[in-house]
């Protein structure tokens, strides 16, 4: 791949997870040419542009936004939050990048896709949007390589738990005795940046990133009380309890679809695995969940 083409990372300004942040950032010191997307100009933007991107605002579901955005670029990344919109954007991006014959085109998928198929889905519309944009991607004949994580620490660990651990200490999620192997958004965003820096070699391969180990939340509930050095239990609460709690801050209900079929999926075993991928796209080994919550105590602390 010619290094004269800019990288396009779209999602660089994003905040959850801040996996297209990070791999902007992993990106230029490494020398590449990023064009760094966003939604709107705000600090974000302009802390991208001060450590060297070449930012650019847009909307992945406008046409004429990607033509401009996509046109010059040698490889793109394509990777969204959760939303309604997931799919549309998905195609609309795909288009426009075969359009413009890109080199390569990393999207970033995620882990369920892989037990799922034309006639098994999940009860989450996100989680059939993930499979269906992966099937556009494969028709598309675009050179398309996709990246599966499994759930990030940073959502169910600090998002999603830090307030019962601060106030209660526990961890109040309805994974019930079901096993999980959670990775780090900044591992994801370290793998996805290997691959970006020389993505020939990938082309049509699919790569499924958990974190070092997996384990029930008992387990890590015992990594909370290590790393924050006070008893830290779980509490195995319902997957409607759980669900209620979340409305209550405000989450979309297509969010909330996904939530709750995450736990459900849980507590069915169906996140019980393991790959060694991390470490052979980027020769380390993933952080663990001790190491994660030692490094933001601060947000489990009273």
């Amino acid at each position: 791949m010619s290094t004269e083409k800019p990288i396009l990372v779209t999602g660089a300004g994003g905040s959850i997870g801040a996996v297209g942040n990070t791999i902007t950032s992993l990106l230029l010191k490494k020398g590449h040419m990023v064009r760094a997307m966003v939604h709107r100009e705000d600090e974000r933007a302009q802390a991208l542009r001060d450590k060297g991107a070449e930012v650019v605002v847009g909307d992945l579901l406008d046409l004429d936004d990607m033509h401009r955005i996509i046109e010059g670029c040698g490889t793109v990344y394509f990777g969204m939050s959760v939303s309604d919109d997931y799919l549309a954007a998905t195609v609309n991006v795909a288009a426009v990048a075969k359009h413009h014959n890109v080199d390569a085109f990393v999207n970033m998928s995620q882990m369920t896709v892989s037990q799922m198929s034309i006639t098994e889905t999940t009860t989450s519309p996100q989680q059939k949007f993930h499979w269906l944009g992966e099937q556009v991607l494969n028709w598309s004949g675009l050179p398309v390589i996709h990246v599966r994580p499994t759930v990030f620490m940073d959502g169910f660990f600090l998002k999603f738990s830090a307030a019962s651990i601060k106030q209660h200490s526990e961890i109040r999620v309805p994974f019930g005795k079901g096993e999980t192997s959670p990775i780090a958004a900044t591992d994801v965003a370290r793998a996805v940046a290997a691959i970006l820096s020389d993505p020939a070699p990938h082309i049509g391969a699919v790569y499924h990133l958990t974190g070092p180990e997996c384990k029930d939340m008992d387990h890590f509930a015992q990594e909370f009380t290590e790393a924050l050095g006070r008893p830290i239990g779980y509490v195995d609460v319902t997957v409607d309890k759980w669900r209620e709690a979340m409305a209550n801050v405000g989450l979309s209900k297509h969010l909330l679809d996904h939530l709750s079929t995450m736990g459900d999926l849980h507590r069915a075993g169906r996140y019980a695995r393991m790959t060694h991928d991390f470490a052979k796209l980027t020769g380390t080994q993933p952080i663990t969940a001790r190491e994660f919550i030692k490094k933001h105590a601060a947000a489990f602390q009273k």
